[in-house]
């Protein structure tokens, strides 16, 4: 695991022409279909050699929960051990990790009324107002969620106002549920500097500008049935394309928003690894990484 930009995937491939690993995308935008570019999918050649399974798995206009992540991974675990193989997962959507090591909720199902609700609040007051509310009603969610994270304050106060039960605590109860019949060895990449993430950022995304993310996103943006609200286009880049094409931004503007949107999210993924109990860091930038994580395998998988 890692933030955005860390070289997540240049790794895994390396580590799997040593180990019988099979790779698992942890990842909330290679699920869907069509959305190459802008989210670095690892090329065809590349999945030729090196398979990598929940990528391409959901058209953009579909959903994809945690729930269904877990259930998912868990199902081609199942394969992969069964051939006598290893699982390799690999991605930086940390709410999957934790999902899947620690355990998921059975949480109430979405309202739509409620969440239009809660929409109208945020348009009148802002979220960071309504990340108050949750502070008020559930500290310890508040404490994880990023006052600007519209998508997870507005599912925690949802969980509370259909159950009158906090999120933290269907959590809780979640992790006395986790699967405790395997064991996951935690390897986290870590850039030492912050400044030397930013440049990989900076640099991968205007490769990603130069190489067609724009038209990318504007075949997306003709699909039927695909709006802003999606939760495929709520990916960091997508979005901020898709509001250019909206007519609400300039490029150079969509292009801006989008790499300071990619900062942010590098810097809540780092956020989250701090949060992690039995991390193993690695900087990915360093000589000798892949060398260094493969002689710690050898000792923890033997």
């Amino acid at each position: 695991m890692g933030p955005t930009a860390s070289g997540k995937t240049d790794v895994a491939i390396q580590l799997c022409q040593r180990f019988p690993f099979d790779v698992i995308s942890v990842d909330s935008a290679l699920v869907y279909r069509g959305m190459d570019i802008g989210t670095a999918k690892p090329d065809p050649d590349t999945l030729r050699h090196t398979p990598h399974r929940l990528i391409d798995i959901r058209n953009p206009d579909e959903g994809y929960s945690a729930g269904d992540f877990v259930r998912d991974a868990r199902a081609e675990m199942d394969t992969i051990f069964a051939a006598g193989r290893v699982p390799l997962l690999v991605g930086g959507t940390m709410m999957y990790f934790r999902a899947l090591t620690g355990g998921i909720a059975d949480l109430p199902a979405a309202d739509e009324q409620i969440r239009a609700d809660i929409d109208r609040d945020a348009a009148n007051l802002g979220w960071p107002a309504l990340h108050g509310r949750l502070r008020d009603i559930d500290p310890e969610a508040a404490e994880r969620i990023n006052p600007n994270d519209s998508q997870r304050i507005q599912r925690a106060l949802e969980v509370f106002m259909a159950s009158g039960k906090p999120l933290s605590q269907w959590q809780l109860q979640a992790r006395d549920e986790a699967r405790q019949d395997v064991g996951f060895i935690k390897i986290a990449l870590q850039p030492a500097t912050r400044e030397r993430l930013h440049a990989r950022i900076e640099q991968r995304l205007n490769l990603m500008l130069n190489n067609g993310f724009i038209e990318e996103v504007k075949e997306l943006y003709q699909l039927p049935g695909l709006t802003a609200k999606s939760p495929s286009m709520r990916s960091v880049g997508y979005r901020q394309i898709w509001q250019h094409l909206d007519g609400e931004t300039t490029l150079d503007e969509a292009g801006t928003k989008a790499l300071y949107a990619t900062r942010q999210l590098a810097k809540r993924q780092i956020t989250w690894l701090r949060s992690e109990s039995d991390l193993n860091s690695f900087d990915p930038l360093e000589v000798g990484t892949v060398d260094a994580i493969s002689a710690f395998l050898v000792d923890r998988l033997a």
